[in-house]
């Protein structure tokens, strides 16, 4: 990791539920201090309405986002690459560090149903930012 701002990357497959919820995570949490991307190998058309409604309810907004593609520009940039569920779709680019994070698809689940993969999230966003800044 460089001496600037680390960057992290998170990345599912839709680029709807889990990866957006980290990255609404590490945003709020993170305070400036990380710089935050997301991507999904096969974005989806809209953010999961279910996954906004469970970020909401802890006070982080991520209603206005939109699931993008993963680029590998993105993969290249980043110092932390965090993958949920994507296999091998993710480019590895040697001095990268990786992370795959099994944490439940919140697609089409209920809101009870998503907000312990949201709380989970949140805790492994603690924890990451935690060794980013050691």
């Amino acid at each position: 990791m460089s001496d600037e701002t680390p960057s992290v990357l998170f990345v599912c497959v839709h680029n709807a539920g889990r990866s957006q919820m980290a990255a609404g995570f590490t945003e709020a949490l993170g305070g400036g201090r990380v710089r935050v991307l997301s991507g999904g190998s096969e974005p989806g058309s809209a953010i999961n309405p279910t996954a906004v409604a469970a970020m909401a309810e802890v006070g982080i907004d991520i209603a206005g986002r939109q699931p993008r593609a993963m680029q590998v520009d993105d993969v290249r940039a980043s110092d932390v690459v965090i993958t949920m569920g994507c296999g091998d779709a993710c480019p590895v680019f040697p001095g990268k560090r990786y992370e795959d994070w099994e944490l439940t698809d919140p697609a089409g689940l209920p809101l009870e149903q998503v907000r312990p993969i949201r709380d989970e999230i949140e805790s492994r966003v603690r924890a990451l930012l935690s060794s980013l800044e050691h």
